[in-house]
């Protein structure tokens, strides 16, 4: 029997993959970045939000299933997705993004719990996230992208400057949902 804590964190998860996988094929044509800045940048670091609060939460093993749950369904759900319009770019994203998310997750799980007691609150997620996002973009744009005409190295280097201002603004919510967790949690054993 599946928990049910670990639902919304999956679904999250799957809508976080898809949507990227879909919009990291979409160029982001604004101040003329087109070549520099895909769509996907801007949803894919909120995967490390979702990772970071159910390993505060949670704790590591509830993290890493929800980590592995969530690529299986992402993966599926992409596959699906990308059926319709079958080319041998769609496959290697859908590769280059299961091995990245698997990676770049687990890899965030466990350096997010060997900080989780620092005594600034925001260390284990910034520095989590900042460090699995390199291993991320590295891993998914060399995978989906290498020896093809796409420009990958300056998408991956945007892709990688706007998961860093991501993390920076992720902080915020994730503060904000702890705190109103621990509040809540704080007056239930009061009352």
């Amino acid at each position: 029997m599946i928990n049910k804590k670990i639902i919304p964190y999956i679904f999250s998860m799957m809508l976080i993959v898809l949507a990227s996988n879909y919009l990291v094929q979409i160029p982001f044509k604004f101040f003329n970045l087109e070549n520099i800045l895909t769509w996907g940048a801007f949803t894919y670091p909120i995967a490390f939000l979702v990772t970071d609060l159910a390993n505060r939460v949670h704790g590591i093993n509830f993290t890493k299933k929800v980590i592995k749950i969530g690529f299986v369904w992402g993966i599926a759900v992409s596959l699906y997705f990308s059926l319709s319009q079958f080319d041998l770019i769609s496959l290697r994203i859908v590769i280059g993004s299961g091995v990245a998310f698997l990676t770049a997750q687990l890899l965030d799980a466990n350096i997010f719990n060997k900080l989780r007691n620092h005594k600034h609150w925001f260390i284990p997620p910034f520095l989590s996230s900042i460090i699995s996002s390199a291993i991320d973009t590295i891993l998914f744009f060399s995978i989906a992208f290498y020896g093809t005409e796409v420009p990958w190295i300056t998408l991956a280097l945007g892709d990688f400057v706007v998961k860093i201002l991501i993390a920076m603004l992720m902080l915020v919510p994730f503060r904000l949902i702890i705190q109103n967790m621990n509040l809540v949690q704080s007056s239930f054993f009061k009352g």
